[in-house]
């Protein structure tokens, strides 16, 4: 690990030489690309300066306890010192381990984020609508943006299918464990009899898809225009402004309309389609991925849960790492940090359990 993060140091110090260099700075291009290099070291080289003085302090501490002549209450302090150095050394130790890991590409990536309605007909979209507000809300929190790039809105204000580009630092890498089947338990707005429903919606979570990352052909996308359609299928939009694209050699089709322009519209689409293409190919690529990936998406079916809303408890529990909150109320308002704190660190964990095996 030392070996790792001297060598980290050295190139390290050589991007901040580059990033202060006026020759450099005058090619904004190379600029840009250095100071994103040296802003994804900088954690881990804060950490490690850290750990250094730690070191340094034990062994001065060491030293002194070792060369003698110190009367009891110094020896006393000095002990004291050195039990919480160690302690400190260990605890950097471990998070230099976990700064080591191998870093998911695609984490610092804006997200597009889509929420379906699944098993319960008209209750399943009304909670559908719900986790696409809390998403809402915890990107808000984040200070990040946030467009509809595509919905399909039932009668009564449910969400039978959105898609949302949330756009910020970090984005992807705090979302991505969102994936999978929600399960809610709930007397629903549309029952009379008071009795308790359960059903589901599902997450996906997709990194953004940049033009660099795949090359699209024109003559493999066909493209439909139509006339915009609201709740019911009523017309909502005399002009056709509504675009359906779909990409012939796969069969993937994108439809958009929320837009009032064609150009808009057609703009969100390619970048849907652009990401879910990405997708695709990273799975062809990862077969582990793809298998993961659908388990974790699933059909909506409800017992391919990975999470479960309990109103009449107000308990939500994360199923994979067996997280169980009683603040279903703020949970619902976006306050997600606990779920994906607990879920971050458990995949760190057991991507350390692995490198170590």
């Amino acid at each position: 690990m030392l070996d790792r993060l001297n060598k980290m140091e050295t190139v390290f110090n050589e991007l901040t030489e580059k990033i202060s260099d006026p020759n450099i700075i005058a090619d904004q291009s190379s600029w840009r690309e250095y100071t994103k290099k040296h802003a994804g070291m900088q954690e881990t080289m804060d950490a490690y300066s850290e750990y250094k003085q730690v070191l340094q302090q034990i062994k001065d501490n060491r030293e002194l306890l070792e060369a003698g002549g110190l009367d009891q209450e110094m020896e006393e302090l000095i002990k004291a010192d050195l039990g919480e150095l160690e302690d400190k050394e260990e605890e950097l130790k471990n998070r230099l381990q976990i700064l080591l890991l191998p870093k998911d590409p695609n984490d610092d990536k804006n997200v597009l984020l889509e929420v379906r309605g699944g098993t319960g007909g008209e209750e399943a979209a009304l909670f559908a609508g719900d986790l696409m507000r809390m998403y809402t809300r915890y990107a808000e929190n984040q200070g990040w943006r946030i467009d509809i790039m595509s919905s399909n809105i039932t009668d009564i204000g449910g969400v039978k299918e959105v898609v949302l580009l949330i756009e910020g630092r970090g984005a992807y890498s705090r979302l991505k464990y969102e994936s999978g089947v929600h399960r809610v338990q709930r007397v629903p707005e549309t029952e009379s009899g008071g009795r308790i429903h359960t059903s589901a919606a599902t997450v996906a979570v997709l990194p953004e898809a940049e033009e660099v990352d795949l090359d699209i052909k024109e003559s493999d996308i066909r493209v439909d225009i139509f006339c915009s359609s609201g709740p019911g299928g009523q017309s909502v939009n005399t002009t056709k402004s509504a675009i359906r694209l779909t990409h012939i050699p796969t069969g993937l089709v994108v439809s958009c309309q929320d837009e009032k322009s064609q150009i808009k519209n057609k703009d969100k689409a390619m970048k849907v389609l652009r990401s879910r293409l990405m997708e695709k190919a990273m799975e062809e690529q990862q077969g582990q991925q793809a298998s993961t990936r659908k388990s974790m998406v699933g059909s909506g079916d409800r017992s391919e849960r990975i999470r479960t809303y309990n109103f009449p408890q107000g308990r939500v529990t994360d199923h994979r790492i067996g997280l169980t909150s009683y603040k279903l109320e703020y949970v619902l308002q976006g306050e997600l940090e606990e779920f994906i704190e607990a879920l971050t660190n458990a995949d760190q964990a057991e991507q350390l359990k692995s490198s170590q095996e």
